[in-house]
């Protein structure tokens, strides 16, 4: 148990800030991706308690975000009016600043955010999070070529809504 616990720990250094970036890009939503990034490494814990074994950690950690990110979009909403007056005050986009460096401006998040998620989440996991295709495939559970399918049409689409400004 005690390597389990030290390579959680690792996983937890090395993977955090990326998994948060992923689920914030996804939700738009500052407090609900720090609710999802704690409950994927919570998750992630009661696996290992309960004797299952990670081969690959970055993979796994990956797979349980996008699972949660599915299941919050699943999830019915409630909007309050004040709900609605905090969110006209916030400034999210000044907490975005090392993600628009990423993507190198403004308008190419603007723009990716536009393609439909089948596209913007392969995008965004290979482009900025620098995942391999064999590790996005891991984690939606496809196959490498559906995967590089996706890659290939995303960029195509990204190309044409830049050509049409």
């Amino acid at each position: 148990m005690a390597i389990s616990k030290k390579r959680f720990l690792r996983a937890y250094e090395e993977y955090a800030d990326a998994l948060f970036r992923y689920c914030y890009f996804r939700v738009s939503d500052r407090e609900v991706a720090k609710d999802l990034l704690q409950t994927a490494f919570c998750k992630t814990w009661e696996y290992l308690v309960g004797g299952g074994k990670i081969r690959n950690f970055k993979s796994f950690l990956y797979r349980v975000a996008h699972n949660l990110v599915v299941d919050y979009y699943r999830q019915p909403k409630v909007f309050s009016l004040e709900c609605l007056e905090e969110e006209g005050f916030d400034k999210e986009e000044d907490r975005r600043a090392p993600l628009l460096d990423k993507l190198a401006s403004e308008e190419a998040v603007k723009r990716l955010a536009q393609l439909p998620p089948l596209y913007s989440e392969v995008l965004f996991m290979r482009y900025v999070e620098d995942l391999t295709v064999k590790e996005i495939a891991e984690i939606l559970a496809e196959t490498e070529n559906v995967v590089s399918v996706r890659l290939h049409r995303g960029r195509e689409k990204l190309r044409q809504l830049f050509g049409a400004s």
